[in-house]
């Protein structure tokens, strides 16, 4: 395919990041670059759970809790490997311009709706998850908003998960703020913030946009910097204001 065609985009105006108090004591800890783009294997925890420790014994604490109530909370997804999402992208990319006859920057557009650009995930960092009610049986899939709402299978999860996630260190990341831009509303993806506030913040703090532009797999040829900045700003920072 050839390389490094341009996206007309025209870039955003700056996020207004008015961040309110965290309670959370933040570790003293160094992430590299890598790490946080996934690119480094990382110490995992839990059969079928897949985070870090402290994030993973949070979880196993807010299950408990979940069970007495009648919800089974099940994991999705959790931790992915850059590779991983690189294989997502590549796959999406394929077919909304092979399958579909989608030009490559709306398809690229379709992508983001939902799907992270490979090395901007939250899933690379141990922290974040997709998750539902396992007692529930759903046919299809179950990553749909519509899923959450009215009479959906999942209503009673969302109710637990509004009322008590926060007390366990979980937070909804993309919410259904009617102003915030990015990805769109998920219901189901959740944050353990003591770890991923000081992680995003480390994460802000690198060139990651000049390491993304640089790589080679289907759909990347189609990246500017102006792009790249513009994404970042809206679908990386622009997320539940109690992550930032």
């Amino acid at each position: 395919m050839q390389r490094r065609t341009f996206i007309n985009r025209s870039s955003s105006a700056a996020l207004a990041l008015a961040l309110a108090p965290t309670i959370f004591i933040q570790e003293e800890k160094e992430y590299g670059i890598l790490e946080l783009m996934g690119k480094e294997d990382i110490e995992l925890f839990g059969k079928g759970i897949n985070l870090r420790k402290e994030a993973h014994d949070a979880f196993i604490e807010m299950k408990k809790a979940a069970y007495k109530d009648g919800i089974d909370l099940k994991i999705v997804s959790s931790y992915r490997s850059y590779d991983r999402q690189e294989a997502i992208f590549e796959r999406k990319f394929l077919q909304y311009t092979d399958d579909d006859g989608m030009n490559p920057t709306d398809a690229i557009d379709k992508i983001i709706e939902y799907s992270t650009i490979p090395g901007t995930s939250r899933h690379h960092w141990g922290t974040d998850i997709d998750v539902v009610d396992g007692y529930r049986k759903v046919d299809g899939d179950v990553l749909v908003p519509h899923k959450y709402e009215g009479d959906g299978p999942y209503v009673d999860f969302k109710k637990w998960m509004d009322e008590n996630s926060e007390t366990y260190g979980f937070y909804l990341v993309y919410t259904n703020e009617p102003k915030r831009r990015g990805f769109k509303y998920e219901p189901w993806h959740y944050s353990y913030a003591p770890l991923s506030i000081p992680m995003l913040e480390q994460y802000r703090s690198k060139n990651v946009a000049s390491i993304i532009i640089r790589e080679d797999y289907y759909g990347a040829e189609h990246f500017t910097m102006n792009f790249l900045k513009s994404y970042i700003q809206n679908n990386i920072l622009d997320i539940n204001r109690k992550l930032l």
